[in-house]
Parts: C-alpha cells; structure tokens; sequence
C-alpha cells in the first residue's frame, strides 16, 4: 500500500529544528516526520487511529504524539515561530477576519471519560454541545489577509461568536525575532453581526484597532426607536467589509482534511491540536 505525503522536503525543514529533542533519560521519540505524516494521514482521510497504514508506524505512537504536545504547548509554539519568520519577511496580512463555523460531531466522539483528562486545558464539556438538536463543536478563527489561520479555539456547538471574540483577539501573538513585545494588534478587524456589540467595539478602539461590523437589524431598530438618546451608530467601511471573505476562504482550507469538517476525537484538546497542526503546515508551505 503506497501512502500520499503532504511534508515536502522544505516545509520539513522549516518544522524539524522546531520539534522537540529526544529526551534526556528513556525512550528515544520516533521519527517526527512520520509521526506528523501519520497524524496528517488520519484527519486528512478522517479514518479510525487503528487503520493507519504500517508504513507509517503504530497508531499508539501517532495518537500519544498528538496529544501529548498539546498538553505541553508544543504546537502552539511552532506555529508562534512559523508566524514571526512569516513577519520579519512581511507576509502576514493584519487585516485580519474573524468568524467561527459548526462542526457536526461524529457519535465516536461522545463517551470521553470524566476522569484522566489530559489536564486543565482540556474542558469540562470536551467542547461538546448540542445546536439543532444534533451534537456538534464550534471552531473560531482569526485568519490575515491571505486566508491563513492566525488563532483558533474549539468551544461547545451552541456557544456564541461574541463571547469567545475577546479569547480569540487575545490569542493572536505574534513573537518578534529579538527585543520587543510580541505584535498582537491587527489594523483592521473585520467580524460578522454576531459579534457586533458594544463590548466588542469598547474592545478594539481601546486596542487602538479599527473594527469593521455591520449591525444586525434589531440593533438598528432600538437605536432608530430611541431617537436622539440613541447612541451613535459605529462607523462601518462597506467596500472593506468585501475582504472578510478571507476567513471563510480559510475555513475551506482547514475543511479540506475531512477529519476536521468532521469530529471523530472524544477529547478537545486533540481536535484542536489536529487543527493546530493543519495550520503549521499551511504556514510552512509559504
């Protein structure tokens, strides 16, 4: 059986001095580049861990890598130094979207044991809700200008956008290469009317970031029936709201692996280390 690789040769240069070293006393890790080829390979096909092909070594391998590199961060890392060698060379775009899309749950995702989690980053409801009537996983997403996922959080199926906008705003942290704080201020924020709020608008003119949200029609209304104590109405760049498909262009991307259109994994810190691991190979490929 031939399996199709997707880590060519310079985006693996780019990953292997990022991935952690072997440890100083017990097991050597296995190759990471197989290990990531097999975890790529499961989501890509968005197969059972035990089908993985044997070329590219045992599931229990691929499976423990991935969580276990969550848990200590090590994705999160990768893809912060992806982005700053992104940044010194100017291709980040920060006119950044942000927007969040439904994943269906598999019923293979349901079942996750209450007790040993992998630790505080994993949630009490494993990400887990139900939204028209079916069990299901919100991802929300910033992504630049260029379609490429800046910072994602996995929350239930039935949490709002403007509740999590804030965490993903704050996620994006870009380290710069020598002194100096990392860049976290995009110049333009574009959002849809579900995070159009006077909390999110407070949120980024005191960032000093400049929002564009339209308003939905009920806030329209209230602020019309109200006359002259009506608030000022935000300000809003229609031709620069056009650009904003470039967060569902970058759903699409991630979508393309169909184990993340789709959730099989009973944990959330795996799914959105899986997710993790598809932007990182999205950056290297620059």
């Amino acid at each position: 059986m031939s399996v199709r690789l997707v880590i060519t040769d310079a985006m693996w240069d780019r990953i292997e001095p990022l991935m952690p070293d072997d440890p100083v006393r017990g097991r050597r890790w296995a190759d990471h580049r197989r290990t990531l080829e097999a975890i790529a390979w499961k989501y890509r096909t968005c197969s059972p861990w035990r089908d993985l092909p044997e070329e590219l070594g045992p599931f229990q391998t691929a499976r423990k890598r991935l969580i276990g590199l969550a848990v200590d961060g090590t994705w999160g890392r990768i893809l912060a130094v992806l982005l700053a060698a992104a940044d010194i060379e100017d291709e980040v775009g920060w006119i950044v979207s942000v927007d969040s899309t439904v994943r269906r749950a598999h019923q293979h995702s349901a079942g996750a044991r209450e007790k040993g989690a992998p630790g505080p980053s994993e949630p009490e409801d494993h990400a887990l809700g139900r939204s028209r009537r079916r069990l299901n996983t919100k991802v929300h997403l910033a992504s630049d200008s260029r379609a490429r996922p800046l910072a994602i959080r996995v929350t239930a199926g039935q949490a709002g956008d403007a509740p999590a906008f804030e965490e993903v705003m704050a996620r994006i942290r870009i380290p710069r290469c020598g002194l100096g704080r990392p860049r976290t201020r995009p110049t333009i924020v574009l959002a849809g009317r579900a995070s159009s709020s006077r909390a999110i608008h407070r949120h980024l003119r005191r960032r000093g970031i400049q929002a564009v949200i339209p308003q939905p029609a009920d806030q329209i209304g209230h602020r019309l029936r109200r006359g002259r104590a009506g608030v000022r109405p935000p300000g809003f760049d229609a031709e620069k709201y056009k650009e904003r498909n470039t967060v569902e262009r970058c759903i699409a991307r991630l979508k393309q692996w169909r184990g993340l259109a789709i959730r099989t994994d009973k944990l959330a810190i795996a799914y959105e280390a899986a997710l993790h691991l598809a932007a990182i190979l999205i950056w290297s490929r620059r």
